[in-house]
């Protein structure tokens, strides 16, 4: 009796759900927020079994395999770091999933930062056949935070491909890995512009090996590597910052910038002093050094040696959700 008389009081005093408007300005997805954001992966399926690049071919298969302990202790360094000032997504992996370079979440896709809703990701299609069922967890990811998701129907790898410079313009690397058609249909679909960059050394594969947007009005280029008239088209959007080929092949384009700090990998500890890596590791630091404190940057390096086996360096290991970035203001 007493059960029954609560039971209908519950019932009495239940409310009657009612729809209730979002509170105004509240961000929807990482993209939209004034705090900058990024995609990373655990290396839970860290493996080079594969040789899908030219570093890793040329790597002895007896000295390609990662060190599993090292290489998390070396992924936890720069996920610390950049989760002290950034909000951090971890994408789901599993260590049985056979997905060699699914750490290296900078090719999975690139999220669209000039369209005024920024709810819109191009998630890749994967040259590298190693690669290609990465695409799923990627399209799985972005739907999962209700992004409005697309995908090229020309070979696309993602955000170490498209670099954004300012409003709508981008530069976009085609020739190795990626096709310039995926741009023109970028251009077409979604109002923008893709200043195109040849790409021809095969050890540079991806745009971020030789282009790196420290600004939005400053961005390093190896002007060696491209036609007279491609850097003419991409000096009218910014200024170019030149660097060279060796300088390339150390990292110095492989850089991710964290509000005031750049961030860039380096394994000069590992090395032996008066060898030819070792001064061409040091020349890079120095230029970026130069760089850093010419444009009023602090500057961070991280070992990250046990992914040089898999032909990778830093700025393959983060996917920018957002730019937010370079809102920052350097003083």
């Amino acid at each position: 009796m007493i059960r029954a008389q609560a039971e209908e009081t519950l019932t009495a005093v239940t409310p009657t759900p009612v729809a209730v408007a979002a509170p105004q300005g509240r961000p929807l997805n990482p993209t939209q927020l004034a705090t900058p954001a990024f995609l990373l992966a655990v290396p839970f399926s860290l493996s080079t079994e594969v040789a899908n690049n030219p570093w890793m071919e040329d790597l002895p298969s007896d000295r390609r395999g990662p060190d599993a302990r090292k290489a998390m202790r070396q992924w936890l360094d720069l996920y610390h770091f950049v989760a002290t000032e950034a909000v951090v997504y971890l994408l789901p992996s599993r260590g049985d999933c056979n997905l060699q370079d699914l750490v290296f979440t900078a090719n999975l896709g690139a999220v669209l930062e000039h369209l005024p809703d920024k709810n819109t990701a191009i998630v890749s299609n994967f040259y590298s056949l190693p690669r290609v069922r990465e695409a799923p967890l990627g399209l799985a990811f972005f739907e999962s935070l209700g992004y409005t998701t697309d995908r090229p129907p020309h070979k696309f790898e993602g955000e170490a491909e498209l670099k954004h410079l300012r409003d709508n313009v981008y530069a976009g690397g085609y020739g190795i890995r990626s096709e310039i058609a995926a741009y023109d249909w970028m251009e077409r679909r979604y109002d923008m512009k893709v200043v195109k960059l040849e790409e021809t050394d095969r050890y540079l594969y991806h745009l971020d090996c030789t282009v790196f947007p420290v600004t939005r009005d400053d961005t390093l280029v190896c002007t060696e590597l491209y036609e007279r008239a491609e850097v003419a088209e991409l000096e009218r959007h910014t200024n170019i910052i030149d660097v060279s080929v060796d300088d390339c092949y150390a990292g110095i384009c492989n850089s991710v910038r964290l509000s005031n700090t750049i961030l860039n990998a380096s394994h000069v500890s590992e090395l032996q002093a008066g060898t030819e890596d070792y001064a061409a590791e040091v020349a890079k630091n120095r230029r970026l050094e130069d760089i850093a404190v010419s444009l009023g940057f602090d500057l961070s390096f991280f070992n990250l040696s046990e992914y040089h086996k898999s032909g990778a360096l830093l700025s393959c290991m983060l996917l920018h959700l957002n730019r937010q970035s370079y809102e920052f203001a350097l003083t």
